[in-house]
């Protein structure tokens, strides 16, 4: 007789009264590196909170504070077609959380090293805890991702710096650069990123979605991010990918 039994959630969705919606990454064993099934998860409650006239601000956040996510899940064993499979996924969720329509913050506390990093860029702002450790790898493993969202972002000059060099950047640099819009406690760079959703959430959801839609228009961040997220897929398709792990 076979199992059917469900696997844990690998992360936490919940709404508040006051419309903000938090979602949590929930691997903290595995420093909430992105399997397939939290990229399945992620998207899904996307979906259910673009659905949701309830929901007027989007929060990505984790359950430990000591760190947001340390990037793809590089134990995960996937064949080729898998992996080609779990890279358009990473798109989709990159071109989703940045094609949101309402106000989206993310909470990075702790390691944010590539595909966590890069949640956290597509979103529109950012709390960083004191013990931030943001990273862009892409240039270190061959990985053509980054440029589309970090130029509109923090411009091309500091988007050079971070993606050729590949260099982890903390708080304080990060909210130099404007990788971070404001930094507080690491234990608590969550309630301060709730903080921030909660007085956002307090303004029209017209006002928000139509000012949103309005600065993706002149800066085309949807359309880069689209591209980017082509190339990516290419890349573990047809071009190289990753190196298998020994």
């Amino acid at each position: 007789m076979s199992d059917t039994t469900e696997p844990a959630a690998v992360t936490t969705y919940s709404v508040a009264e006051d419309g903000v919606a938090l979602i949590r990454l929930d691997r903290p064993k595995a420093r909430n590196a992105i399997d397939t099934q939290m990229l399945s998860e992620l998207l899904e409650h996307l979906a259910v909170a673009r659905a949701d006239d309830a929901v007027r601000v989007l929060v990505f956040s984790s359950t430990d504070h000591m760190g947001f996510s340390a990037g793809a899940d590089v134990r995960e064993e996937l064949d080729h077609d898998a992996h080609v499979a779990r890279m358009q996924q990473f798109s989709d969720l990159y071109d989703a959380i940045v094609a949101f329509p309402k106000p989206t913050i993310a909470a990075c506390h702790g390691d944010a090293v590539g595909g966590g990093a890069e949640i956290a860029i597509a979103c529109d702002m950012r709390v960083g805890g004191s013990n931030l450790r943001m990273r862009f790898p892409g240039a270190a493993l061959g990985v053509p991702v980054g440029p589309a969202r970090l130029v509109t972002l923090c411009g091309l000059a500091a988007a050079k710096y971070l993606l050729l060099s590949s260099r982890t950047v903390g708080a304080d640099e990060a909210l130099r650069i404007g990788l971070v819009n404001r930094v507080a406690p690491a234990a608590k760079t969550e309630a301060s990123a709730l903080e921030l959703a909660s007085a956002v959430a307090a303004h029209p959801p017209e006002a928000l979605a139509r000012l949103k839609r309005m600065l993706h228009e002149w800066d085309d961040v949807e359309g880069r991010s689209a591209v980017e997220g082509r190339g990516q897929v290419a890349w573990v398709s047809d071009g190289p990918g990753f190196a298998t792990p020994d």
